[in-house]
């Protein structure tokens, strides 16, 4: 089948990531169910597929008010499984190319401010240091090193325990596309990381991941997602979202404020275009533009014709 053969090559030959792959699993399939479904094909070959048809689920999503970011994500999928076909079965055409996808609006990512994340980790570290209760300890750890390293919580979840080194003061993350990097810290985040490994032995005596649960098995998103939650919450942070991701645009936005070249932080963010690391430079120059309002005193003046 050829929907199964592209699931295969993004992962054999693209060496997508299983979210990556998912996602676009997830879409393909809800559009050849609606292939067969709404839209009354017999089959869903790709060979009877028109551009007609792609757009009138597009326009079905539409109805459902599914966001536009959404329905542009899932017409590139589309786009991404005809281009498969044409490049290695042969297809002459990619009736997802020739869609014009609709705009989508560029919201700045959402992230702490300086005296928020100060004041959060400030008294994270303080928790988890003078603590010896083991998930207490993990989950400061655990958010603490979000904010700290930029890293993903995919990336986090993953790492093995000789991942991490102290003496060297860096992480080895095994990023998407199968890419490995290098994220450096500072010894603040290995004191405690150490002491997260001594009260780790006393739970469980080996452990393969670096992070786990009690059990010693690694832990999964919904625990970080909702660990983030907590804490954040706990300390008040203004943020309309509470994600681990936020923390991660906070990393970036914090080391862009403070000087860091643009193409450190792309490498430490691990991402695989400079443009997606410059939306962090609008965070940046908004920050500007709100420190010259405040403290220029002609920023808010108005012209005033005379009479």
């Amino acid at each position: 089948m050829p929907y199964n053969s592209f699931y295969n090559y993004l992962i054999a030959e693209q060496a997508r990531s299983p979210h990556t792959v998912a996602a676009y699993r997830r879409d393909v399939e809800e559009f050849r169910s609606f292939i067969t479904g709404p839209l009354g094909h017999a089959d869903d070959r790709p060979e009877g597929i028109s551009t007609v048809d792609i757009r009138t689920w597009a326009a079905t999503l539409a109805e459902r008010n599914i966001s536009t970011a959404t329905i542009v994500r899932k017409i590139q999928s589309l786009r991404a499984f005809f281009g498969y076909l044409c490049r290695k079965q042969g297809f002459t055409s990619n009736p997802a190319a020739d869609m014009v996808t609709p705009r989508i609006p560029q919201n700045l990512p959402h992230f702490l401010t300086i005296d928020e994340s100060t004041r959060t980790f400030d008294s994270l570290v303080a928790i988890a240091m003078s603590s010896a209760d083991f998930e207490t300890v993990r989950d400061c750890l655990m958010v603490t090193m979000l904010y700290t390293t930029g890293i993903r919580a995919a990336e986090l979840m993953g790492m093995a325990d000789t991942d991490v080194d102290t003496s060297r003061c860096e992480l080895k993350v095994h990023g998407k596309r199968n890419k490995d990097r290098l994220v450096p810290f500072g010894p603040e985040l290995a004191t405690l990381i150490e002491h997260y490994r001594q009260v780790r032995r006393q739970q469980c005596s080996r452990a393969e991941a670096f992070l786990v649960r009690p059990d010693g098995q690694p832990v999964y998103y919904q625990l970080v997602y909702r660990t983030v939650k907590q804490y954040l919450q706990g300390t008040k942070v203004k943020s309309k979202r509470l994600s681990p991701h936020v923390l991660r645009h906070s990393f970036a936005t914090d080391m862009l404020n403070n000087g860091a070249d643009l193409r450190a932080v792309q490498e430490l963010l691990g991402h695989k275009s400079l443009t997606t690391t410059q939306r962090y430079t609008h965070l940046s120059y908004r920050d500007l533009q709100l420190n010259y309002q405040l403290a220029h005193p002609r920023a808010n003046n108005t012209h005033k014709n005379g009479s």
